[in-house]
């Protein structure tokens, strides 16, 4: 590795504001090129990058992450070139993977409606607490981590009444506004009736909605994916088709099949382009052909 890497990874850190998912990653990319090379990757010549490339297409490696490779190295190398630690940039000429672009997975919205009333059947306050969880999720389209570490401020306006809208911080610390339905809401407050429940015995009071003894003091990303497995499990579903991500991707596709527009659903979803959301045009697509098919007047002719 190379003393540059620390330093790059802080300047990810506090300029881009890098998780420390994202970190690791970038931690992980790196140190397998180092690996690689065998040497010191500050030093690298664009001939090691160009075989690098190589060994990761004969080893059959999968383009997504192929590309993020290539993308982690063009960042190290623009920072080191930035910081005149070096006087070229050894990526400048390389190709980027190129990358399918598959159809995002999502539930219809009858295994959704299964799901909830799973959720709602588990026993006593796990099922109030799997109820308003799945409620949320589906009505708002959160990413998992956003979901989980929601502050009780969030949802709740005073301690009778509920928030119509929920205002979440997402990627890059930006602020956006979702509305919440009746249903979510219902959900919610019956929730909250038990929420202290969860709360840990020597935490004794949490500003999280959904508390727990993980870390951070509320609910984990992997507890909320082995809750939704076993809700599966009982909806019927295979477990392997329902993911928090798959939720928040039915979340959209059900919103376009319903007649919203891109433009609402990316600042409700948080993507900072456009051109992220449009991988749900497929859904206006099938729409465009039901229309048709019912509506043109050739369609309806018989041959």
């Amino acid at each position: 590795m190379t003393p540059h890497v620390e330093t790059f990874l802080e300047m990810m850190a506090a300029e881009r504001g890098a998780s420390p998912r994202t970190l690791e990653a970038y931690r992980r990319d790196l140190d397998d090129f180092a690996g690689f090379v065998k040497g010191d990757i500050g030093n690298a010549a664009p001939t090691d990058l160009r075989r690098y490339l190589a060994h990761m297409q004969k080893a059959a490696l999968a383009p997504r992450t192929a590309s993020r490779r290539l993308s982690c190295l063009r960042q190290f190398y623009k920072f080191l070139y930035s910081e005149q630690a070096r006087s070229d940039d050894p990526t400048a000429g390389l190709d980027s993977p190129r990358l399918g672009r598959p159809l995002p997975k999502y539930l219809t919205e009858d295994e959704v409606d299964r799901l909830l009333v799973a959720a709602r059947g588990l026993d006593g306050i796990k099922g109030l607490r799997a109820g308003a969880l799945l409620e949320l999720l589906y009505a708002t389209g959160l990413r998992v981590s956003e979901l989980v570490s929601l502050p009780l401020a969030a949802v709740r306006a005073s301690a009778t009444t509920l928030r119509s809208a929920i205002v979440v911080r997402g990627k890059g610390e930006k602020e956006r506004m979702i509305p919440v339905g009746d249903a979510a809401r219902a959900a919610i407050s019956a929730y909250l009736d038990v929420r202290d429940a969860f709360i840990p015995a020597k935490a004794k009071t949490s500003p999280r909605l959904f508390p727990s003894d993980g870390r951070g003091g509320h609910l984990t990303r992997d507890g909320l994916s082995t809750l939704l497995k076993d809700i599966a499990v009982r909806a019927g579903l295979a477990p392997s088709r329902v993911s928090p991500h798959v939720l928040r991707h039915s979340f959209a596709t059900h919103l376009l099949s319903h007649g919203a527009d891109l433009r609402s659903l990316q600042q409700m979803l948080g993507h900072a382009d456009i051109s992220t959301t449009q991988i749900y045009t497929h859904v206006l697509d099938e729409r465009l052909k039901q229309l048709v098919q019912g509506s043109h007047p050739l369609a309806k002719m018989k041959l």
